[in-house]
């Protein structure tokens, strides 16, 4: 880290003092944006169930004529994590205006910001992919308003 400190700006860049500190807070913003979209992108799937119709049975153990059924769950993102993303960027930019003493602490304040939304958005990612998956699709009630137990992404659920 201390090798970007120590570099000279280049000579297209500013020299307003703390350019240095607004160009690393620029790329907290578009990091931000950036791991939105990856989100957005990487946190959606669906998976379905399909009965078959033959196999029904009704009460007399008669075959039946039952309409082909099925549960198709959508896992779609969760606003939680954009607001995550937002709170990130938000509290390190009051850190840096309450704490940093100096360039360099301010600069390594934004980059670690970063580093902690990227970690957070991958680790919510991927537990919200391990539940999502784990959702058994046979016995779902198609009256339940949510799915109990799942927090980490919203999964709608369409029975037909």
């Amino acid at each position: 880290m201390h090798d970007t400190l120590d570099r000279t700006p280049d000579a297209s860049l500013s020299t307003l003092p703390g350019a240095a500190v607004l160009r690393r807070t620029h790329r907290l913003l578009y990091t931000a944006i950036g791991t939105a979209i990856a989100y957005s992108v990487l946190s959606s799937g669906s998976k379905e169930y399909r009965a078959d119709p033959a196999g029904a049975l009704d009460g007399n153990t008669q075959g039946t004529d039952a309409a082909y059924t099925g549960v198709t769950l959508s896992l779609q993102p969760s606003g939680i994590a954009y607001l995550a993303i937002a709170v990130i960027v938000l509290f390190a930019i009051g850190r840096v205006l309450r704490r940093a003493t100096d360039e360099a602490s301010a600069i390594r304040i934004l980059d670690r910001a970063a580093l902690v939304m990227i970690g957070v958005v991958i680790a919510w990612t991927i537990v919200a992919h391990i539940s999502f998956w784990s959702i058994p699709l046979e016995g779902i009630d198609p009256n339940l308003p949510a799915l109990p137990g799942v927090v980490f992404g919203n999964v709608r659920v369409d029975v037909s």
